[in-house]
């Protein structure tokens, strides 16, 4: 039990969550802004503005290295672990996408011409564009500078 009192303790893991809850909830703000309503969607869902994934690990990353050092073995570590999660975010997730959008396209003009198959819509919101991964990484960044006393 005291194990989970250690993890809820750990203020470099909380800033960093805290980090990806609000780049998730600022996904609703992006979503009225864009589209003049709310979808609590977002809240859930990959993909859009900003790129949660991109602020939990660059937080991550920078309070391990305000806590640990910027020289640290740790610190490395994340930062390293951070650029493999946002260029998947950017590259691979985002070319994801693109094939299901160009794979819903093909299966809309097939029923066009009343073929039997299945209509199943694939996600085409998987990854992100490098702007919504660096505004990701800002946020993060910054919601753990500001945090940085609390280490």
């Amino acid at each position: 039990m005291q194990d989970i009192g250690n993890i809820l303790n750990n203020s470099v893991l909380l800033v960093a969550v805290i980090s990806c809850l609000i780049a998730q909830v600022s996904k609703l703000v992006f979503e009225l802004i864009k589209n003049r309503k709310i979808d609590m969607r977002s809240l859930v869902t990959t993909g859009g503005m900003p790129s949660a994934h991109s602020a939990l690990v660059t937080s991550l990353a920078t309070g391990i290295g305000q806590t640990s050092g910027w020289a640290s073995s740790e610190f490395a570590i994340a930062t390293i672990f951070a650029i493999i999660v946002m260029y998947d975010a950017a590259g691979v997730r985002q070319a994801a996408g693109k094939q299901a959008r160009i794979l819903n396209q093909m299966i809309d003009e097939l029923f066009h011409e009343k073929h039997e198959f299945n209509e199943d819509r694939l996600k085409e919101l998987l990854g992100h564009t490098p702007f919504q991964v660096l505004v990701g990484s800002a946020l993060g960044i910054t919601i753990s500078w500001l945090a940085g006393p609390a280490y």
